[in-house]
Parts: C-alpha cells; sequence; structure tokens
C-alpha cells in the first residue's frame, strides 16, 4: 500500500465518543433450537442484557430476560429445549464466572446462580450435550486446581460430578455419548500427548506427540467426529502454516482436513467462544465441521461440508464482509449470521433454507453512516532483520495520507493477532486526524509457526523491534510525523507502550498503558494458582521462570519497572481495580515512581472493572481522556474543533 492508492474521501463529520464506546444497540444474535425464536444482546437496566423476540417479530415486541444492572451480559446459550437462556456473569470484573437460568416463561423472576462457588473457583466452559437431553457439560474448579467437569440439569439444577481432571495439565475428551474418548495432555517439558481412552480398561493410549512453543496457549480446536472415530484439531505437522486435520482413533493416522497455502487457521474464536468468531463452524446438534476460518489480509472461510456449500454461498450474497458469528435451528434450515466488516460491523442476517428468503435483522450501530467510518487496509513491510511482517493500517478519511500524527496500536497476549474488522479504538482515533498502525509482530499466532516461535526470549528484544520498524516504515512512506509518534496498548501492549518510553523514550510523543504489565516478575509470580501447569510453552519459554534464580535476573532486566527512571513521554495510565491477570500494583508502581520524581503521569483506576474497562461509562471516561493525551502531545490534524472537547 502506497499513498498512492489511498484517494480521500470528505472529511466526514465529527463521530463522538458515545456512539462508538456505548454498547451496541443489538449484538449477539442466535436463533433457538426449535427455531421460532431468536435470542440477543441490547441495553437495558444501563447495561447489555439478553431479549429474546419471535423470529418474525420487531425488538419493540421483544422481552429482556436478563436483569443486570451491574456488568453487562457477554456470553449466554439456549437451553436445547428452547424454554430457557443460560448466562455467564462475574462480579465487576474479577472473572470468577458463574452460570446462570432464566425461564423464559418468567422472564421478571430473579435469575438462578446453578453454580453457587467459592471465591476464587470459576466457570471455564459450557457444552451441551446432546446425549443427555436437559442438561449442559459445565467445567469448573471446585477443587480449586482442578478443572473438573460437571453435568447440570438446566431445569432443577441438579449437580452431578461427570469427570474429575487426574492431572493439573490433562484434558479430556467426551464422544457424543458422552463418554470419554480422547485425552491431550501437556509434559513437563511442554510436549503436546493425544492419546485415544479405552472405554472398558480406561486405558490412554498415545496417538501422537506435539511439540509445545508453537502452541503458546494450547492446541485449538479440540473436537471429537460424530461417530467417535476422530479427534479434529489445529496443527502445524510438516508445514509453517497452521491447518485443519483429524487424527483416527485406532491408528492415529493423521489426514489433513483443510489447508490454505500461506495461511493459518485462525484460533481466535477460541479465546473467547461465543464472543469472537469461531475458528470452526460446527453442525448445531452432532458437531460436524460445516466450515474453518483462516487468516489473512481478510479473513478466509473454506467450506468443508457440501451439503453447507449452498447455504454459505447464499448467506455470503448477503454481505461484502466475511462471515462472523453462526447459528441455526435443530433442522439447519434457519439460520441467523452476521459479518465482520471495517466500516459496517455485525450486521446480522436471517436466513431460511427452505425457501430461499432472507431479510436483514438488525445494524448493532445504526447510528453510524459507513461512509463516516475509515477503511483499514492490510499492509506488509520487512523487520530489520529480514521476517516478514503483517499489519493493518486506517488512515482518517478525508485527509492527505502525509505526515500525519501516528498512534501504534499494540494488541495484547501477545499470543493473539490483530485482525481486518470493525476497532472503535482505530475508528476514533482516525476521526480525529490519527493514523492509527497495528502490525502483529513476531510472538504474534496466525501467521505461521516460524513467526510465533521467532519471539522466543525476545520481548523488550526483536518483538519490541518489531514494532519500532513498523513505525519507520510509516514514517518512510509518507503517512506519518517523525514528531508526532504516539503509543498505546492493553495488557501486553500496555507492556509494550511501557518499554517503548523506557527503552526508546526520544521515539514516542506520547503513551497510553492500559492494563499493562510493569514487572514481569511479579506479573507472573501473581497469576492465578490454577494457571502456573499451563505456563509451560508461553510465558516460561518465551520469557523464564521468575522462581528459578539464573532466569530471575533476566526477567527483572526486561520489565519497564527497571527503567521507569528513564520515562519522560507524557503518560496516561488506566487499569481495573479487580483485574486477575494484571494485578493493579504494576500500574501503581508505574504511577507511584513517576509522581515521585514529579513526572506528569494521568491514573484512572475503575473500582468495578477488571482486566480492562467493559462499563460504558467507564469506557468514555477513558477515550475521553485519551482523546485529551493525544490532542495535546500529539496534536490534531485537520480537526482543531475538538481540541477543546
Amino acid at each position: 500500500m502506497t499513498t498512492a492508492d489511498h484517494h480521500p474521501r470528505p472529511r466526514p463529520r465529527r463521530v463522538e465518543v458515545e456512539e462508538l464506546f456505548s454498547d451496541p444497540a443489538f449484538a449477539g444474535p442466535t436463533i433457538s433450537p426449535d427455531g421460532t425464536r431468536m435470542a440477543y444482546l441490547a441495553p437495558a437496566h444501563g447495561r447489555r442484557n439478553v431479549w429474546v423476540r419471535g423470529i418474525d417479530e420487531d425488538h419493540d415486541q421483544a422481552l429482556c430476560v436478563t436483569h443486570d444492572d451491574r456488568r453487562g451480559v457477554t456470553t449466554y446459550h439456549w437451553s436445547d429445549d428452547s424454554r430457557r437462556l443460560l448466562y455467564l456473569q462475574d462480579t465487576d470484573g474479577n472473572e470468577d464466572w458463574h452460570l446462570y437460568r432464566v425461564d423464559l416463561k418468567n422472564p421478571d423472576t430473579p435469575a438462578v446462580d446453578l453454580t453457587p462457588l467459592p471465591p476464587g473457583s470459576r466457570v471455564f466452559a459450557v457444552e451441551s450435550f446432546p446425549a443427555r437431553p436437559g442438561s449442559v457439560l459445565v467445567t469448573m474448579n471446585k477443587r480449586p486446581m482442578a478443572l473438573d467437569l460437571f453435568r447440570i440439569d438446566v431445569a432443577t439444577g441438579e449437580t452431578t460430578p461427570h469427570h474429575e481432571q487426574s492431572e493439573p495439565t490433562q484434558r479430556v475428551l467426551l464422544d457424543h455419548e458422552g463418554e470419554p474418548a480422547f485425552s491431550s495432555r501437556l509434559t513437563e517439558d511442554g510436549t503436546i500427548e493425544f492419546a485415544a481412552i479405552d472405554p472398558v480398561s480406561g486405558e490412554h493410549r498415545l496417538l501422537k506427540r506435539m511439540g509445545g512453543a508453537e502452541y503458546p496457549l494450547g492446541v485449538h480446536p479440540q473436537l471429537v467426529t460424530p461417530d467417535g472415530t476422530g479427534l479434529v484439531i489445529g496443527a502445524y505437522l510438516d508445514s509453517d502454516d497452521l491447518r485443519l486435520v483429524r487424527i483416527d482413533r485406532e491408528t492415529g493416522a493423521t489426514s489433513v482436513i483443510a489447508e490454505q497455502e500461506g495461511r493459518s487457521l485462525d484460533t481466535m474464536g477460541g479465546l473467547a467462544p461465543g464472543v469472537l468468531p469461531p475458528t470452526v463452524f460446527t453442525r448445531r446438534g452432532t458437531g460436524e465441521v460445516l466450515a474453518a476460518r483462516f487468516v489473512g489480509p481478510r479473513p478466509s472461510i473454506e467450506v468443508l461440508d457440501d451439503g453447507f456449500a449452498e447455504i454459505h454461498a447464499r448467506l455470503s450474497a448477503l454481505s461484502d464482509g466475511v462471515l462472523g458469528t453462526l447459528s441455526s435451528d435443530d433442522s439447519g434450515q434457519r439460520w441467523i449470521a452476521t459479518f465482520l466488516h471495517d466500516r459496517d460491523p455485525g450486521v446480522a442476517w436471517f436466513y431460511d433454507h427452505a425457501t430461499g428468503r432472507s431479510r436483514r435483522l438488525f445494524r448493532p450501530f445504526p447510528h453510524l453512516d459507513p461512509a463516516d467510518l475509515a477503511s483499514m487496509d492490510a499492509v506488509e513491510f520487512t523487520a530489520r532483520d529480514g521476517l516478514p511482517l503483517h499489519g493493518f493500517l486506517t488512515l482518517p478519511v478525508g485527509l492527505a495520507p502525509k505526515a500525519l500524527p501516528l498512534v501504534l496500536d499494540v494488541h495484547g497476549g501477545p499470543w493473539t493477532h490483530d485482525v481486518w474488522g470493525y476497532n472503535p479504538q482505530a475508528q476514533f482515533l482516525a476521526n480525529r486526524g490519527y493514523a492509527v498502525l497495528q502490525v502483529n509482530f513476531r510472538g504474534s499466532t496466525g501467521y505461521g509457526r516460524r513467526h510465533t516461535v521467532a519471539g522466543i526470549g525476545e520481548l523488550t528484544g526483536a518483538m519490541q523491534d518489531d514494532l519500532l520498524d513498523a513505525v519507520s516504515w510509516a514514517i518512510d512512506q509518507g503517512y506519518a510525523d517523525p514528531n508526532r509518534i504516539g503509543i498505546m496498548g492493553a495488557s501486553y501492549g500496555g507492556y509494550a507502550t511501557l518499554v517503548g518510553v523506557t527503552a526508546t523514550p526520544d521515539r514516542f510523543a506520547a503513551a497510553v498503558d492500559i492494563v499493562g504489565i510493569a514487572d514481569l516478575a511479579s506479573f507472573l509470580r501473581d497469576l492465578p494458582p490454577f494457571s502456573r501447569p499451563h505456563l509451560t510453552n508461553n510465558w516460561f519459554t518465551y520469557v523464564g521462570d521468575p522462581d528459578d534464580p539464573a532466569q530471575a535476573a533476566d526477567i527483572s532486566a526486561r520489565s519497564p519497572m527497571a527503567r521507569v527512571d528513564r520515562i519522560t513521554t507524557p503518560l496516561l495510565v488506566a487499569h481495573g481495580a479487580n483485574d486477575v491477570r494484571v494485578m493493579r500494583s504494576e500500574s501503581d508502581g508505574i504511577v507511584d515512581s513517576l509522581r515521585e520524581r514529579g513526572v506528569p503521569v494521568e491514573y484512572l483506576l475503575a473500582e468495578d472493572e477488571g482486566h480492562g474497562f467493559a462499563n460504558p461509562e467507564n469506557t468514555i471516561r477513558l477515550q475521553r481522556a485519551i482523546e485529551r493525551h493525544f490532542a495535546e502531545h500529539l496534536g490534531y490534524a485537520g480537526r482543531p474543533d475538538a481540541a477543546d472537547r
């Protein structure tokens, strides 16, 4: 992409912060198993709640069936008989998730907590259980260090242990009768082992070993085939690209189900099932794989089921975006789909395959005109050591793409990746006249095995150099003013921001750290105890073990706190008081140190938030602070009317 590729449109109207960061008017639609109703998220009681309406009804005929007024609902599930809804909720962002039930015949009655767990225990996953109608399978740690599987009767709430975890890093996968069929296990050296489980003796017979560091967050997906004879997983095998493969239960033979040359399977959906677009689409009830998602300049969908091919073609004709979420009734005839799009996101459609008819259900942000929003363009460049890098550039509409103030927005993880699609942060900054650059630095997932493992040992090193090289590329291309470069990010992105202003304090004119890591050693020691057995292939391999004296000094040297006295860049820090991933003490330490030296720093601490801000009023307060911060230290391009707001 060059400046010649970008043809400015007329300068758009000023889009207010509330328009971009308030809860969407509609989101997350799914169809009931019987195909007669749909559920979705919409505002009520000042928060995101679940609404239900008939498939042919409008929102003014819908019922609000959850009544949370403290924290919005994000994830919900239909019961298999379409009579009830289940949803997950924590307390002020502490991630101690509980599973609640609401009765659709009596939506005004209080929700029932099906998982009354003690503090520190939580629900990790909820799955349908076709073998036992009326039940769901729930993974939770009633035993603090064990992720056990329980069967819950939705109507009565009766909870029955279904399978106890025998080892901290072993996961048992059930067939569609609910019986143990396969296991996956992480060994001490980071090798991942898959085994078949004998239905009589319960013995585990090794099928395949896979290593280790190229799967920093584990192998995803892991699905038992409907007939129980195979295990479907994401694996590299002998390729640099992550592929969808099948392991045979009897022979251990591995065959490729889906692959795309030069593209990897997109595993982001595994980080937030039911919220992010899935890695694979499966048939309701049976679990048959219908299609798989791959990473690219735009995500790509590979259809794998002949019967689904026509449905996908009909759905794809409804939008110039990419299929995002998808649900169907039990018959597989009625479908609700949403689409990824950079300027018109999440538009929901209903499609009836029996009649061939479709209709648009809603736009999540009906007040936003796509013409006022900026395109997100895929870009490529090369790191200083020759490693190819991929990213996305969002340029302000209506301004010449030359010598703009630029904000480098660093993704979290670090074992995730930025994707093409709607990004309210990028849109907000672009609307104010900033170019926004996102880069999938080494260590990110989604761009092949070599790209991910190139991050080993490179926090504060080559991973940070990739970010600096991305900025240099934007300057060399003429997009960015070298004297007006900002950096921001959350979680690992916050860490990278702090590294940026400590290791290269002259590069950035302003910085925003959101729930960022300041001291790697204390961060790792403070992680929840049940997570420690799962750190082998991520933090311990890529950074080190802080409890190993030989590695502790190096870990400390990589930490921004070790060089906090070098910070001169104007800094805005934000944190949630209930964060259990990155403790608030990380931000407290940075802020206290700067204030002791008399260095100006703004600190936003939200008492009712966790790892990031979710409540709209907190998000809006943060974004207004970000706007002021960058306006003061980077200046506006083409929008002086906003400078005093």
